[in-house]
This record gives C-alpha cells, sequence and structure tokens, in this order.
C-alpha cells in the first residue's frame, strides 16, 4: 500500500505533539511530500519526505496525486482567481506546483486558481547563487520552527536553499552541524557582481580552531586573558581600543547576563561576537579566550 502523500494548502505549521498549544517545530510547504505514521483524533503524525522530518499537523489539506512542474521562486506568490484577480492568499517560497493549463501570462495550478509565470521557474531549475535566496527575505521576521514569509529561522533559511535545489540538508542547527562535518560544509560564501567575496558564515567551531592554531603566528590578533569578568565591561582598555570582541568562553559574565538569559536557545553555542563600536571599523580585533 502506497504511502505517499502532498500538502495541497499554503502552508502548515508542524507540531511536536498533537496539540496546538504543542511546540512549533517546523513547517511544510504547499507540494510537499511525506508519509503518514499514525492517525491521532484530527491530528496525524507526518514524516517529510525531503529531510525524514516527523511531527503533528491537521488531518486535513493534502492529497495522494501531485505532479510538480513548477516552483515558486519569490518570497510570496499572490493567488489569482478563475478572473484572474488577486486574491489574498499567498503561496510561499519553494512551493512545488502542479500545471493544469496556462495562458501567456499565468499559470493554473489548481482549479480556478492561478498564479504569475514571473514569480516561478521550472522544477528542475536551480540556483547556485544563494545570496539571491536570501535576499528575499530580508527584512522577514524571525519566528522559531518558521520557513516562509510570514516568519522564518535561521537554519530553515539554509535549508531552504538546498531544498529548492533538491538537494538534502538538516532541518535543525544540531543536525546540520554534524552534517556538514561530515560533508566538510564549513563555510558558505557570499560575493557580489565581480564575483568578488562580500563575507561569510562560517561554524564557529571551525573559526575558533583555525584561530587557536595561527593566533601566535599572526601580529594583528592578541589574545586578551580576562581574570575578573565582572570588570569585562567596564574595561577601558578594550573600550577604547578595540571595535569588535570575538568572545570564545560560553560561561563568562557577557553571555551568562546578557545572552542566555534574553534568548531562548534550542542548541549548543560556545563562541559569540560582541559588537563594541557601532561606527567606523577600524582593524583592531581583540580576541577573548
Amino acid at each position: 500500500m502506497k504511502n505517499n502523500y502532498f500538502f495541497n494548502k499554503q502552508f502548515s505549521n508542524i507540531y511536536k505533539k498533537s496539540s496546538k498549544n504543542s511546540e512549533v517545530t517546523s513547517q511544510i510547504l504547499y507540494g510537499e511530500k511525506f508519509q503518514i505514521l499514525l492517525k491521532h483524533k484530527s491530528w496525524i503524525k507526518i514524516k517529510t519526505s525531503f529531510d525524514n522530518y516527523s511531527g503533528y499537523i491537521k488531518n486535513r489539506n493534502y492529497t495522494d496525486r501531485h505532479f510538480s512542474k513548477y516552483k515558486v521562486y519569490a518570497l510570496k506568490a499572490s493567488i489569482f482567481d478563475k478572473l484572474q484577480k488577486k486574491t489574498k492568499n499567498f503561496l510561499p517560497f519553494g512551493s512545488k506546483i502542479s500545471l493544469i493549463s496556462k495562458n501567456k501570462n499565468y499559470i493554473e495550478f489548481e482549479k480556478n486558481k492561478w498564479i504569475k509565470k514571473k514569480d516561478v521557474k521550472n522544477i528542475n531549475h536551480k540556483e547556485k547563487k544563494f545570496i539571491k535566496i536570501f535576499k528575499l527575505f530580508l527584512k522577514t521576521k524571525y519566528v522559531w520552527g518558521g520557513k516562509t514569509f510570514k516568519g522564518i529561522d535561521c537554519s530553515a533559511l539554509l535549508q531552504l536553499f538546498y531544498y529548492y535545489n533538491r538537494s538534502f540538508y538538516p532541518r535543525d542547527t544540531i543536525d546540520q552541524i554534524k552534517y556538514s562535518k561530515k560533508n566538510q560544509i564549513n563555510k558558505f560564501e557570499f560575493k557580489n557582481k565581480e564575483n568578488n567575496p562580500i563575507f561569510y558564515m562560517i561554524r564557529y567551531n571551525n573559526f575558533f580552531f583555525n584561530l587557536k592554531s595561527k593566533i601566535k603566528k599572526n601580529p594583528l590578533l592578541k589574545i586578551l586573558n580576562i581574570k575578573n569578568e565582572n570588570n569585562l565591561l567596564k574595561n577601558q582598555k578594550i573600550k577604547n581600543n578595540y571595535n569588535l570582541v570575538i568572545n570564545c568562553n560560553g560561561s563568562n559574565f557577557i553571555n551568562k547576563n546578557f545572552f542566555f538569559r534574553k534568548i531562548n536557545k534550542k542548541y549548543n553555542a560556545v563562541a559569540f561576537t560582541t559588537i563594541i563600536k557601532h561606527k567606523k571599523f577600524s582593524n583592531n580585533i581583540r580576541i577573548i579566550m
């Protein structure tokens, strides 16, 4: 017996338990494939086919027949009715749609539901420059478990790049770290139009060990050992002489009082970056080990 289904609503939260009061762990997008693991009253426990992510959604809004021809390449693509008038509904980035009919400017993906051609790409389209995808989500608010225009979290942003390109990448940060380490994915490089690097996203542990091995050989980098952590914020030497402090000690005063108390983390972090001055940067950097 086949157990393959496709979600056919805009998107839905995936809950840790069969209750709307439960934690939202992720979201499922339009056209996303999944299996049903069990049914519990008005809920079903599912496992998504892309990343084997499991959780609960409401027992509705899915079909066993779906043939993806296009995918949404816009932060949110407006849905139009049979008269091709804009509705108040949208499909989020990465949604996979079928083809019923099309005309010069629109594609019909469900009966009397249309979407603009300019908002989609062929299902086999690849986007190698992930900066283009990341830019779509500029000004999108942070939402734990989110992966759409209504809110997104950090690990979802990374995963969506791979999801769009139909290449596996885990959903949660802790699994992404393990997978990246196993597959030697250590950094993401951002380039401009001239193909020159702008900046990098790199795993902190790679950054730390790289610094540790080379820091003594580099005259531009210095190590400062703080004996009294409570005076760290009052240290005029740091405030006056350094613009950026890279803090590699997860248990010190700053982290305990300003990071852990303000942010509810679901992952293990051992390094944090603090900008001391918010004006023009120079090359003065201090590493606190």
